[in-house]
C-alpha cells in the first residue's frame, strides 16, 4: 500500500495497531536480523578479530586499525558503483523484496564463510601475516558489500507501509528494534573463548539468517511494473539525468552534501569504535561488550524517542540535534582519558546512531516526490557511501602515518571526525524545511 492510498483512504493508525500490524512486524524484524550483522561483525568481532591476529603491540594495533578502516573503505567503494543503479530499478520495477532476498543470502554466506576460513587450521602466510587472514577480510568485504545494498532496497520499503504521518513512527519504531537485534547478536559472546573471536561469525550469520526470515515470506513486492527492456548501465543515464535536473532538487542535493559529513563521522566510528575503546582507552574485550551493550540500550531508547521528537519538531530539526549529539560525543571520545568519559561518549554515540537513521530516512521521504524516490534512495546511499570510504581513508592513513605515536594516532584521527561532522551540521542550516503533512 502506498503512502498516497493510505493518506486517502485510511485515518492514522497508532500504538499497537501500528507496530504489531505483520508487514511493519517484518519489515523491523529485518532491521533486527541485519542490525546483528552490524554490530557482530562490523563493530566488535571483525575488528576483535583483526586486532589479535596483528596488534601485537601499540604500533601493529595501529596497523590493524588501518586494515579495518581500509577493508570498510573497500566494501564502500563497491557501492558507491552500484547505490545509483539500485534506485533506478526500483523505479523502473517497483520491485524491493527480491533484491533484498538474493542480497542478503550473498552476505549470510560470505559471513559463514568468514567463520569458516578463520578457524580453518593453517600456517600458510602471505606478507608475513596468516593467509586465512586475507581471505576473512576478503568475504567481510562481500559480506559488508551486500549487506548495505540490501538497505537500499529495504529503506525504500518504508515509504510503503504508511502515511506520512505514520512513516516518522514507523522509522522510528524500525531502529528501536533493529537495536534490539544487538542484544540478542552479543548472546553469542557467551560461546566465544578468550582471545578467538572468529567464533561469533558462523552463529552470527545464523541469527542473521533467522531473523530475516520474516521479510521474506510476509512482505509482498507490488506488481511488477510493466517497462521497457534496458540494460543494466543505462541506469547511469537517468542518475546523470537527474544530476542535471539539480536546480529542480536543490534542497534534496544540500542535505545529501550534509549527510555525506555527517555520514562520514558515524560510518567510521561504527567501523572503529571497538579497536579505539580497547587500544586507546584501556576496554578489555568484556568490558567493551558491556559498554556496547549500553550504547545499543541509549540507541534503542534515543531512535524510538526521536520517531515522536521527529513527528512533533520536523525532520530537519531533529536532525540538527542528532548532529549536536554525535558532535558532543566525539569530542568527549577524543578527550577521554579514563573509562568513565568513554561511557559517557558511548552513550552519546548509542543515541546519535540510531536517531540518525531515524530523522534521514524521514527527510528523504519528505523531500523526494515519489515517482523518483527510489533513484533518490539510490543516490543518498551513494552519498553515504562516498563519505564510508573518505571517513575510514582519513582516518586509517592517519593513524599509519602516525603509528609510532600509539594512541596518539587514533586521538588524532577521531577529531577528524569533529571536522567532518562541524561541516555537516553547517551545510544542514541551508536545507529547507519540507512541507509537514503532520
Amino acid at each position: 500500500m502506498s503512502i498516497n492510498s493510505r493518506t486517502a483512504t485510511q485515518p492514522p493508525r497508532s500504538g499497537w495497531q501500528l507496530y504489531f500490524s505483520l508487514p511493519i512486524l517484518s519489515w523491523a524484524l529485518y532491521d533486527f536480523a541485519n542490525t546483528i550483522f552490524s554490530s557482530n561483525i562490523n563493530t566488535i568481532f571483525f575488528p576483535f578479530y583483526l586486532d589479535a591476529v596483528i596488534g601485537t603491540n601499540a604500533e601493529m594495533s595501529q596497523v590493524a586499525s588501518t586494515f579495518i578502516s581500509y577493508a570498510n573503505a573497500l566494501a564502500s567503494f563497491f557501492l558507491v558503483v552500484f547505490s545509483p543503479l539500485y534506485g533506478v530499478w526500483i523505479d523502473r520495477t517497483g520491485q524491493k523484496k527480491s533484491y533484498i532476498v538474493w542480497f542478503t543470502a550473498i552476505s549470510i554466506a560470505a559471513t559463514f564463510l568468514m567463520g569458516a576460513f578463520a578457524l580453518a587450521n593453517n600456517n600458510q602466510e602471505w606478507f608475513g601475516l596468516p593467509a586465512v587472514l586475507f581471505l576473512v577480510v576478503i568475504m567481510f568485504v562481500i559480506a559488508k558489500f551486500f549487506f548495505n545494498s540490501s538497505l537500499v532496497f529495504y529503506d525504500t520499503m518504508l515509504s510503503d507501509l504508511g502515511s506520512k504521518e505514520e512513516i516518522p513512527l514507523i522509522s522510528g519504531y524500525g531502529v528501536a528494534v533493529g537495536y534490539l537485534g544487538t542484544v540478542v547478536g552479543l548472546s553469542v559472546y557467551l560461546f566465544v573463548q578468550e582471545g578467538s573471536p572468529e567464533q561469533a561469525f558462523i552463529p552470527t550469520a545464523a541469527l542473521y539468517l533467522i531473523f530475516s526470515l520474516p521479510l521474506f515470506f510476509f512482505l509482498k513486492d507490488p506488481p511488477k511494473k510493466q517497462t521497457q527492456k534496458k540494460s543494466f548501465l543505462s541506469g547511469y543515464k537517468e542518475i546523470y539525468t537527474t544530476f542535471k535536473e539539480m536546480r529542480q532538487y536543490k534542497n534534496i542535493f544540500t542535505f545529501m552534501a550534509a549527510y555525506f559529513f555527517l555520514n562520514d563521522a558515524i560510518a567510521t566510528t561504527i567501523a572503529i569504535m571497538a579497536i579505539y575503546a580497547t587500544a586507546v582507552v584501556g576496554f578489555n574485550g568484556g568490558q567493551f561488550i558491556i559498554l556496547y551493550l549500553g550504547s545499543t540500550i541509549a540507541a534503542i531508547i534515543g531512535s524510538f524517542i526521536f520517531g515522536y521528537i521527529t513527528k512533533k519538531i520536523g525532520s530537519k530539526k531533529a536532525i540538527i540535534a542528532v548532529a549536536i549529539i554525535l558532535i558532543t560525543a566525539l569530542t568527549i571520545a577524543a578527550a577521554a582519558v579514563a573509562q568513565w568519559m568513554f561511557w559517557i561518549a558511548g552513550s552519546l554515540i548509542g543515541i546519535a546512531l540510531g536517531s540518525m537513521w531515524v530523522t534521514s530516512r524521514t527527510l528523504i521521504v519528505e523531500l523526494t516526490p515519489e515517482e523518483k524516490r527510489g533513484q533518490f534512495f539510490g543516490l543518498f546511499a551513494f552519498s553515504g557511501k562516498v563519505s564510508s570510504i573518505i571517513g575510514p581513508l582519513v582516518y586509517g592513513t592517519i593513524t599509519l602515518t602516525l603509528r609510532e605515536y600509539g594512541e596518539f594516532a587514533s586521538r588524532v584521527a577521531i577529531s577528524s571526525l569533529i571536522v567532518m561532522a562541524l561541516i555537516g551540521l553547517i551545510i544542514l542550516f541551508k536545507v529547507k524545511s519540507p512541507q509537514r503533512a503532520y
